[in-house]
């Protein structure tokens, strides 16, 4: 079933990009409303600290708008888009400037977690975002695992991705995926205790 679904969104996707590299307005919108919510967990995931999110969103989205129809294969849209907010967090980086940053921590993070939650109460979302002081303490923490680590984890809690859909986007094994999530979960349940390492269905 899993599986099934997880086609059904790459089909999905393939199509989408082929109208929007033919210039249809209303398909590069759609891709961006589909993907936001994961392109948000890799911002997380990477931002330099006092960068705002939504202004590397927005740059995002420009850059997908702009570019999309430079994508050769439209099978590779994901990692393509996870390629480009990569760049885009290498060069807000480099932009700035060695300044001591009192905002743009860990709780600021869970706040822009807890906006990109979906909605709805799909059951591999785990018990660690169930309310916003979960959240809170489990971005804090999060925000502390290495980024193989880290990246994961928040596409997984964020937007409830598959494990075959964040293998997908980080062009990596699925076996791989599922190691580095078992490994973040421990680590998680070592500092956070049990009520945070609730996820563990692919």
């Amino acid at each position: 079933m899993t599986s099934g679904l997880a086609m059904d969104h790459a089909r999905t996707d393939v199509e989408l990009v082929v109208r929007a590299q033919a210039g249809d307005g209303a398909a590069q919108q759609e891709l961006w409303r589909l993907h936001r919510r994961w392109v948000a967990a890799i911002i997380i995931a990477h931002r330099p600290r006092g960068i705002d999110v939504d202004d590397l969103m927005q740059d995002v989205a420009v850059k997908l708008i702009s570019r999309v129809d430079t994508l050769r294969d439209p099978e590779a849209f994901r990692p393509w888009l996870r390629q480009i907010i990569l760049n885009i967090c290498r060069g807000a980086a480099r932009q700035q400037r060695p300044t001591l940053s009192l905002t743009g921590g860990p709780a600021d993070d869970s706040a822009r977690l807890e906006s990109f939650v979906p909605e709805s109460t799909e059951p591999t979302v785990g018990r660690a975002i169930d309310t916003p002081d979960h959240a809170g303490r489990l971005m804090a923490q999060a925000m502390t695992l290495p980024a193989e680590y880290r990246e994961p984890l928040l596409l997984r809690c964020v937007r409830a991705l598959t494990y075959q859909q964040i293998a997908q986007i980080l062009e990596l094994p699925v076996t791989t995926i599922e190691t580095r999530l078992a490994r973040a979960r421990r680590m998680l349940r070592e500092e956070l205790g049990d009520d945070f390492a609730a996820d563990a269905t692919p």
